[in-house]
């Protein structure tokens, strides 16, 4: 997922998560990070012996402000199903027949069952990654074929989460 902090862009991709232990590639180079969430946006980060605290604003979908040794970042992530969608626009413009996981991660919550119908932009399905949840949505309005995880499984990416009947 690209990442704009202030006026730099960036590469994020989450390549591992056990626990609190994490590692990401930003821009090609790998950091190995222990990362502790606490409540209400305040992180604790232990990279190469080093400790730093940190609290995350979100502002609105994909903005935060980041606080860490008293200096301020603004931060807007690109939304990873959109990212995700817009590589495979010309499959989505036909129809969406699945969802799969852009990236590694946790399923949290599926609102949907086998054989509901769904409205374009009705929430189906909640993943977690990188101490982040993203919910995805109906692209259009169809019927849920079969839900292929539960809730509390972990996921790889482009794994099959939901896929959808077609006419």
């Amino acid at each position: 997922m690209k990442a704009k902090i202030d006026n730099r862009t960036c590469e994020v991709e989450l390549l591992s998560k056990d626990g609190n232990r994490v590692e990401i590639s930003v821009d090609g180079k790998i950091y190995d990070i222990d990362v502790v969430m606490s409540e209400n946006g305040f992180c604790s980060i232990l990279h190469d012996g080093r400790s730093y605290n940190a609290e995350s604003v979100r502002h609105s979908d994909g903005k935060y402000t980041i606080t860490t040794n008293f200096r301020y970042f603004g931060i807007e992530l690109s939304n990873p199903q959109k990212k995700y969608l817009r590589g495979r626009q010309a499959a989505v413009e036909e129809a969406q027949e699945t969802i799969t996981s852009p990236m590694p991660g946790k399923i949290i919550k599926i609102m949907v069952s086998e054989d509901m119908e769904v409205k374009q932009g009705d929430p189906l399905i909640v993943v977690e990654a990188m101490k982040m949840q993203s919910t995805y949505t109906a692209a259009q309005n169809a019927v849920v074929e079969k839900i292929h995880v539960e809730e509390g499984d972990s996921v790889a990416r482009d794994q099959l989460l939901i896929s959808f009947k077609t006419n």
